[in-house]
Order: C-alpha cells, then structure tokens, then sequence
C-alpha cells in the first residue's frame, strides 16, 4: 500500500484517485507521518437487491411443515 502525505493528496486528488481505481490498489493518506484516511477502490454493487442469488440456493424438501410428525407434539 502507498504513502502519501494529505498536502501532496490534496495536490493531486484526482491523478490519484484515478490510479486508485485504476490498479486496485489502496493509498493511505498520513498528517505528519501518522495514518488519517486510506483511499480504497470502489465495489461494484449488485445492481438489484431483488434476485441477486437466484440459481445459488436449491431448495430440498418440504419448507413448509413442520419438522418432526405431529404425532410428536404434546397437546394438552
């Protein structure tokens, strides 16, 4: 992971951040030789929250009913 001063980050902000986005690789940024931030790359999001695991799970068996026969439930 690079280094970078925050004087020199604010210099050059957007050269960075679009070798950030280019390589992947993180910088973190430092005040007087101490970490204050690190500029990660952005993750591309599922685009939709609805069906994004469709065809991942396989359902087996009955969802539905109970676990155990009924027979084993007490009633009283």
């Amino acid at each position: 992971m690079k280094e970078i001063p925050a004087g020199a980050f604010k210099t050059h902000c957007l050269a960075i951040m679009d070798r950030v986005q280019q390589t992947g690789e993180p910088v973190l940024i430092t005040k007087h030789g101490k970490p204050v931030a690190r500029l990660l790359p952005a993750g591309s999001a599922p685009e939709d929250v609805f069906g994004y695991m469709a065809g991942k799970v396989k359902i087996v068996g009955d969802i539905v009913g109970p676990i155990t026969p009924l027979e084993d439930w007490e009633t009283k």
